[in-house]
């Protein structure tokens, strides 16, 4: 039986290729770049683009190798597409900018994006190419969603592929006692927007508590434990020394502490710039009382 993540990866790969097929473009309207290390198909009016994608990707390729220690022996097909609409019957989910399709070594980018803060086509090609790589090193069923994801945000200087709302959902999400079981994430994500937002803001919190407890080495000791076979309960033990229940509880704790401190900062907004405008100002008194002292000895000393 088809886990409800994987038949949508098999839908939208379907989904793919009739849009790529002849019948849904023309070839003039759909081009192909191969280059040595990639291969770029784009909509009509992205020949630049293709060629930029082609010539930034040895480069990030190169990065990406660096921060997690794996070789990526492999030559992923990356398709740009202009139309946003026809993205998004392929995506499945108005929100989804890029996505990633493992099996085939494929990456699709929504260009229209592209020039949307935060998105670059240089992050985004990184976060999808991290997706392709962890699945070719890990055997799906031993990479959590949150875990694929989170990773691929870290590695990407926390970049998701979803557009996300600038407010903070996490710390809202924490504070109202609605986090999402880590272990609800496992297979796949939700459907739902505020949902889905939230899966992906936790994937990167407890990503980057895990870098905080364990360093970049935790990181790639857990992908390197999951890739020789471990499953994630056993890779989580070896690594930090705890299980994956105290780890996420741990992580819950931190962030409580966080919103503590955040609150007592903003309880006492007034009090405390109060306290540093006073500051300032005996600061300033005594630069001006020891300028004046010290002109005050120069005069003195050239009258003698």
């Amino acid at each position: 039986m088809f886990k409800k993540y994987a038949l949508k990866k098999i839908l939208r790969f379907f989904l793919l290729i009739f849009i790529l097929a002849p019948a849904g473009r023309t070839y003039a309207q759909r081009g192909q770049l191969e280059a040595k290390e990639s291969i770029i198909i784009f909509d009509d009016g992205l020949r630049a683009v293709a060629e930029t994608a082609a010539g930034i990707y040895p480069s990030i390729k190169a990065e990406l190798e660096e921060m997690i220690g794996w070789e990526i022996d492999f030559k992923p097909g990356i398709v740009l597409i202009k139309d946003n609409s026809a993205f998004q019957k392929m995506s499945g989910n108005s929100l989804i900018v890029a996505y990633a399709l493992p099996d085939q070594g494929v990456i699709v980018v929504d260009y229209t994006k592209m020039m949307t803060d935060p998105f670059t086509l240089e992050a985004t090609i990184k976060h999808e190419l991290c997706h392709l790589l962890l699945h070719k090193k890990i055997e799906s069923e031993r990479l959590p969603r949150w875990l694929d994801e989170g990773v691929a945000q870290w590695a990407s200087g926390g970049l998701a592929d979803i557009v996300m709302e600038k407010r903070s959902i996490l710390s809202e999400a924490s504070r109202q006692n609605r986090l999402i079981g880590l272990k609800y994430l496992s297979d796949g994500f939700p459907d739902d927007g505020s949902m889905l937002m939230l899966a992906y803001a936790e994937s990167k919190g407890f990503t980057e508590y895990m870098a905080k407890v364990g360093g970049a080495r935790g990181i790639l000791s857990l992908l390197n434990l999951l890739k020789d076979g471990e499953d994630i309960d056993s890779a989580i033990i070896k690594t930090f020394s705890v299980s994956f229940q105290e780890l996420e509880r741990g992580w819950h704790e931190d962030m409580e502490k966080s919103a503590i401190w955040i609150a007592i900062l903003i309880n006492n907004l007034y009090e405390i710039l109060f306290s540093l405008a006073a500051l300032a100002l005996v600061y300033g008194f005594f630069r001006a009382w020891r300028r004046k002292r010290q002109y005050g000895e120069e005069d003195g000393g050239m009258e003698d």
